[in-house]
């Protein structure tokens, strides 16, 4: 036996040294760096990009911003804020007419209310500085519903969902350089970004369709119809940067779909009236708020729930229903990841659900709140909407 113990030593440390390249390999092809666009941050975690905003991981420009939560409320013009310390509102003030979103800027030094006015032409921009949690004055801006950045953090991207068309501004002064025509886009409102930031798919609520959008060229690269009679609303894309989830709130679900080819790979089915989407700080699972119903304007106390979808597996995991009914909308995950906060759009309320046990409670509100802003989070620089971080 003692002859062979050499023998048997050395052919394990040949398959060592294998077993150490084949996984060095895969860890080497794991970690490839993405090509990003000019000007935009790198990232950092090709498997996860949300890695950046995991929890508690604050960028120093949001050093001595309040923890708040600023909630638009859509037929009040008015902003509450909420404490999340104690769930009491402790702050409201006006802005303009039919406020819409609270989005956080690309640089994260200022918050923005989209108050898009609704079919008139009266509407503007309300900047609130973070640290002092109070507005300013506002900016007239053509009917911006929502508010993106580009990744390199050179234009506002203004959502102007009555005209089928996207703004592209200065990120501070708001002034207009130029405009994205998308007419097959019929109520033009969320968006999200591919993870090297070429490109942009935008959703189309009154004509069921989404768009995609050159980041470079600044153009429209096609359209897809998920369903004649759809109504997409809030789009997020996997960690990985491969598929986008698509709420849709005639569907009562989730698309899927593959953003570089733009092509529909799958549907979940969730809840009542799929509306609002957003990542768990550890980029594991997708909160989607099922808005309890499929109208545009619901009823009080309908059978809204938050469906939790895996990532990996492409599944509902488990669903948290609210008692006695409820219209959870849009919104966002605290810093630490424990709560998810959202918007009651038909009752008047914000909800603040545990992540761990789903259950919830309530805070009264303003009338119709809409898309309300966690702040500060996690994440080196923000996207747009109530804060798509990256």
């Amino acid at each position: 036996m003692t002859p062979r113990l050499p023998r048997l030593s050395r052919i394990a440390a040949r398959v060592g040294v294998a077993l150490a390249s084949a996984c060095g390999a895969s860890v080497a092809l794991a970690a490839q760096p993405v090509a990003t666009i000019p000007g935009m941050p790198r990232v950092v975690n090709a498997a996860n990009m949300y890695s950046e905003a995991g929890t508690n991981h604050f960028s120093p420009a949001v050093a001595g911003a309040l923890p708040r939560i600023y909630v638009p409320n859509l037929r009040g013009a008015s902003v509450s804020v909420i404490d999340p310390a104690t769930y009491k509102v402790i702050d409201t003030f006006p802005v303009g007419r039919s406020p819409q979103h609270v989005v956080p800027a690309w640089d994260l030094q200022t918050l923005w209310v989209t108050n898009n006015s609704e079919g008139r032409n009266t509407g503007s921009l309300t900047p609130i500085d973070p640290k002092t949690g109070k507005p300013g004055a506002s900016i007239p801006v053509d009917d911006p519903y929502n508010m993106y950045f580009t990744p390199d953090g050179k234009y506002a991207i203004v959502v102007a969902e009555a005209h089928a068309r996207l703004d592209f501004r200065d990120p501070h002064t708001m002034a207009l350089k130029f405009s994205v025509d998308a007419p097959e886009c019929k109520g033009i409102n969320h968006a999200d970004f591919s993870i090297d930031g070429r490109y942009a798919i935008f959703t189309c609520e009154f004509g069921g369709k989404l768009t995609k959008i050159d980041m470079i060229n600044h153009k429209v690269l096609g359209y897809l119809e998920l369903a004649k009679n759809g109504m997409p609303q809030d789009i997020r894309v996997s960690p990985d940067g491969k598929v986008f989830y698509v709420a849709d709130m005639m569907a009562d679900g989730v698309y899927l779909i593959d953003g570089d080819s733009f092509t529909r790979i799958g549907f979940i089915k969730t809840g009542i009236g799929t509306h609002g989407e957003y990542p768990s700080r550890d980029g594991t699972k997708l909160y989607v708020a099922n808005r309890g119903s499929n109208k545009v304007h619901g009823p009080r106390h309908g059978k809204g729930s938050v469906s939790v979808i895996d990532f990996a597996t492409r599944k509902v995991v488990t669903t948290w229903p609210i008692p006695g009914g409820g219209s959870p909308d849009m919104g966002n995950v605290s810093a630490d990841g424990k709560t998810l906060w959202l918007s009651g759009r038909f009752d008047d309320v914000v909800y603040a659900f545990n992540t761990t046990t789903g259950a919830v409670r309530s805070i009264k509100v303003g009338a119709e709140p809409h898309g309300l802003a966690v702040w500060p989070q996690p994440g080196r620089y923000s996207l747009g909407h109530t804060g798509i971080m990256r």
